[in-house]
């Protein structure tokens, strides 16, 4: 269940409650009566890694490109020093 914060907009008193998202809000303040208000904060879910950012989709002109040329010429080495040797 989540964690929301509440203001009083009469006396400033400040807290947490937690309740279900189908719970209504609550409205009054339990130290003067006052008319609550949700406080919204920053969002506690950071992205991290691979894959969340725009740059992440598009091919690199160094790293990936360089693996896969590297990996095709030293086949390519292989392939041509196996075809010299039978000669």
């Amino acid at each position: 269940m989540p964690t929301y914060a509440y203001a009083c907009t009469s006396c400033g008193h400040t807290f947490d409650a937690v309740q279900s998202f189908s719970e209504p809000s609550l409205t009054e303040c339990p130290e003067c009566g006052g008319v609550l208000r949700k406080q919204y904060g920053s969002i506690g879910v950071t992205f991290n890694g691979s894959g969340f950012y725009r740059t992440d989709s598009r091919a690199s002109g160094g790293d990936s490109g360089s693996k896969t040329a590297s990996s095709s010429s030293v086949a390519s080495t292989q392939t041509a020093s196996a075809s010299s040797s039978g000669d």
